[in-house]
């Protein structure tokens, strides 16, 4: 008798801690999924090099009156080396400017450079897309 009630609560302990343990896991994987912003990707007129999108849920304004957003150019031939690539953008609407203060394949590996120079888009008909757009929904 006093062998079969040792079985019991055995089961009963090692059930428990199984059940214990789930639902530890499964809050950190609610949580981690509620911490991942959504994105509304708007697309830009495509070029003979690919597509490029910007994330009006990203949409901010700086200090110095730029905004700042998220953009992912999409190659035309994709390869192991040429993959998506996310840019985060400071635009300056009065100037058609812009600089890429990061740049990387994947939304968690950041390395952002807020003193990267202010470039001209020299004609490139995907940046001067998201410029044009993000300005007018902007202002």
């Amino acid at each position: 008798m006093v062998d079969s009630n040792n079985k019991v609560n055995s089961i009963f302990i090692r059930n428990s801690i199984g059940l214990v343990l789930l639902i530890i896991i499964s809050m950190c994987i609610s949580i981690k999924q509620s911490n991942a912003l959504p994105h509304e990707w708007v697309g830009v007129p495509k070029s003979e090099y690919g597509e490029q999108l910007w994330d009006r849920q990203s949409i901010k304004r700086n200090e110095d009156g730029s905004v700042r957003v998220l953009s992912k150019f999409i190659p035309k031939t994709k390869s192991e080396i040429t993959k998506d690539i996310l840019y985060t953008m400071d635009i300056n609407c009065f100037e058609k400017s812009f600089r890429d203060v990061d740049v990387s394949i994947d939304e968690l590996s950041s390395n952002f450079n807020d003193l990267a120079d202010w470039q001209d888009p020299n004609g490139d008909k995907l940046i001067l897309g998201v410029i044009s757009q993000v300005c007018r929904v902007e202002n």
